[in-house]
């Protein structure tokens, strides 16, 4: 990171913004469910690492650091009183997943986004945006243990809701 120097700083941004800037929008669009306040979140998530570039100290990938603020970012939009009045923008109009990324059609996203939000969130960082568990648990300030477990309750949630549409090759 910058040792301090201002144009150090911007060029600085700049990488961050344009290496992690499409991740993160795709991650506040499907915790916010509106494209349009993830785009919020994505800036208000910049200028807090701009603001705190010098204080990162490496104990985390960058990808974990600026996760972490952009969740919490989140988390606070969440909270607000303005936020629940808010009409929300349809999942359709949410930003594409690179094509290594696809569900079959929307029933698993759907059933995802209906998780409570303390699963809804580990299943999307581990499975959606393909953090690993030790950088989930980073973001979200958990144990590994917590997240594995939040990630096996979620999945056990899922698999119940889905048992109609998941075609079980062993049955």
């Amino acid at each position: 990171m910058p040792n301090g120097n201002r144009s150090d700083s911007w060029s600085e941004l700049d990488r961050l913004m344009e290496q992690y800037g499409s991740g993160l929008l795709r991650m506040s669009a499907l915790y916010l469910k509106d494209i349009y306040l993830a785009e919020d979140a994505v800036q208000e998530t910049f200028i807090k690492a701009y603001r705190h570039l010098n204080d990162y100290r490496g104990e985390s990938s960058e990808k974990t650091w600026l996760t972490a603020i952009c969740a919490n970012t989140c988390r606070d939009m969440l909270k607000t009183a303005w936020f629940r009045h808010l009409s929300r923008t349809p999942l359709e109009s949410l930003p594409e997943r690179p094509a290594d990324f696809a569900f079959p059609d929307g029933t698993v996203l759907a059933e995802v986004m209906r998780l409570p939000a303390k699963y809804r969130e580990v299943v999307l960082l581990r499975y959606y945006e393909g953090l690993k568990l030790k950088e989930v648990a980073g973001a979200l300030g958990l144990s590994e243990g917590r997240v594995r477990s939040r990630l096996n309750r979620a999945n056990d949630m899922l698999r119940d809701r889905l048992k109609e549409w998941y075609y079980d090759e062993e049955s």
